[in-house]
């Protein structure tokens, strides 16, 4: 059955990929993006004639945030699935970040997610049903030297959706996660650096490892076409379309070597979470209610 869906990011990177995908298979997608008037015409018009509604949301922004998805809303007449993909990476030494760095990164990583849910969150509660997805990340699972803004990001976000899962699971409402490793997209073209330079300097020969692992990085996704971002789209697409209450809490996309060990990982912590909320008397709120 075709689903209506509002997507974050939708101007590059997974988004537009994902967009697609979802176009191929009958769904209804509103693609949000910011300025796509401006900076993103060229993104808005494609999608535009692959036959999705663009919205504009800056992720930032409380009021863009609530006007944007209240007109994807009624432009799709309702909503069934929220896809918080619009994300920052990074690149760089973590203490050269400083917290004004970070505070640009989680409004868009964290917060931004936070100000999508609760825009949409209400509309699920009132129809009995929905899904949230969180596109987080192999390094919201571990962490790689480099990375740690982004990783501290991703760690939030998978925080977050754990306790939405748990606390909507009532409402009928289902919350996933979806964990790639790393892609070439246009992601990589947008990394955040750190501000502060000098900061930077005080390391020596290492303040370049960082852009030197990147490099290393880039030649390796070269040399291995099956890390294809496509799967990443097909993955979305096949949360979407999975039936309700069939779900996976977590899927990880990664063809590189993390996705086997934090496939590992996830049943554990499973396992673990299960446990624990057995022990509470709370193991019910893990299930969600349809």
């Amino acid at each position: 059955m075709a689903s209506k869906v509002l997507i974050t990011g939708a101007s590059g990177g997974f988004g537009v990929l994902a967009v697609e995908a979802l176009l191929a298979g009958g769904h209804r997608v509103a693609a949000s993006m910011r300025d796509p008037a401006g900076r993103n015409a060229q993104a808005a018009e494609k999608l535009r004639a692959a036959g999705a509604l663009v919205v504009d949301i800056d992720v930032t922004n409380d009021a863009s945030v609530e006007r944007g998805v209240k007109e994807a809303i009624d432009k799709l007449g309702g909503l069934d699935v929220l896809i918080n993909n619009a994300g920052v990476g990074v690149i760089g030494l973590q203490e050269s970040y400083t917290p004004d760095d970070y505070k640009r990164l989680f409004d868009v990583n964290v917060f931004g997610v936070q100000r999508m849910n609760r825009a949409t969150i209400p509309h699920f509660r009132a129809q009995k049903r929905g899904l949230l997805v969180h596109v987080s990340s192999c390094l919201g699972r571990i962490t790689i030297p480099f990375y740690g803004p982004y990783n501290s990001s991703k760690w939030a976000v998978e925080a977050m959706a754990e306790n939405y899962r748990t606390e909507l699971s009532s409402f009928g409402v289902e919350v996933a996660l979806v964990e790639p490793g790393g892609f070439p997209t246009t992601f990589i073209d947008n990394l955040m650096r750190p501000s502060d330079k000098a900061r930077n300097e005080q390391y020596g020969p290492m303040a370049g490892a960082p852009e030197a692992a990147l490099t290393g990085f880039e030649a390796v996704l070269k040399s291995n076409p099956q890390q294809d971002p496509q799967e990443v789209a097909k993955a979305l697409r096949n949360l979407v379309e999975l039936p309700a209450g069939q779900r996976p809490f977590r899927t990880v996309v990664d063809n590189l070597g993390m996705g086997e060990p934090v496939t590992r990982y996830n049943e554990h912590l499973h396992e673990l979470t299960k446990g624990i909320y057995t022990n509470f008397g709370t193991a019910d709120m893990l299930t969600v209610k349809l």
